[in-house]
């Protein structure tokens, strides 16, 4: 079985990561997705929501889909490096082979990643969003394959300054995320306000 590991914040999911994983799975890239989102280690990012809450979109957002998979892996150590992640699923899924799922800028500069070496000897599938140049020493690396997406311009930045501006996401995430978003009143906060609750969680 081919097993993608897609990591990221996450803060919030949004229609374009479904859109990702869905595609690479119907096109046969890989059998199934693991949705892997980071621990608070990166509090200092704009408006980053608890853990805890992330990961709870990430189930609501693909509960009905059994090819995708939710890990807390991350969330559940201090501090997670990249390599220590693929490492983790290469030993929990012995029989199969790991796919990193990752942007054509992440690729960029991943070999400034602690231990580059260990990432770039697994599978990576590479996903083009906005015709981003390949840098020349990944061009003709075989465990390297590179998929071309149209996807719209969501992010999960636009979605957090919509919902400070009050404008509609509805579009823009699965239904029971949004109604996840107002109920709990995400992401209208200041983000000194949304990193001291970081810290309390």
């Amino acid at each position: 079985m081919k097993i993608g590991i897609f990591g990221g914040s996450f803060n919030p999911i949004h229609n374009m990561h479904l859109k990702i994983a869905n595609y690479l799975i119907s096109n046969g890239y890989v059998d199934k997705v693991i949705f892997v989102p980071t621990g608070n280690k990166y509090s200092y990012k704009t408006n980053m929501i608890s853990a805890k809450k992330r990961l709870k979109m990430i189930k609501l957002a693909t509960r009905n889909n059994k090819n995708i998979l939710v890990s807390d892996y991350e969330i559940k150590n201090t501090m997670v490096y990249t390599y220590q992640t693929l490492l983790h699923f290469k030993n929990k899924y012995k029989q199969d082979t790991i796919y990193f799922i990752c942007g054509m800028d992440n690729l960029n500069y991943i070999d400034t990643w602690k231990n580059s070496d260990i990432i770039l000897d697994f599978s990576i599938i590479v996903v083009n969003r906005n015709n981003e140049k390949i840098k020349g020493k990944f061009l003709n690396k075989k465990n390297i394959e590179y998929v071309k997406i149209d996807l719209e311009g969501i992010s999960s930045t636009i979605i957090r300054k919509n919902i400070k501006l009050n404008k509609s996401i509805e579009d823009l995430v699965p239904k029971n995320v949004l109604d996840y978003i107002n109920k709990n009143n995400l992401y209208r906060e200041d983000n000194e306000v949304c990193i001291k609750k970081l810290l309390e969680n």
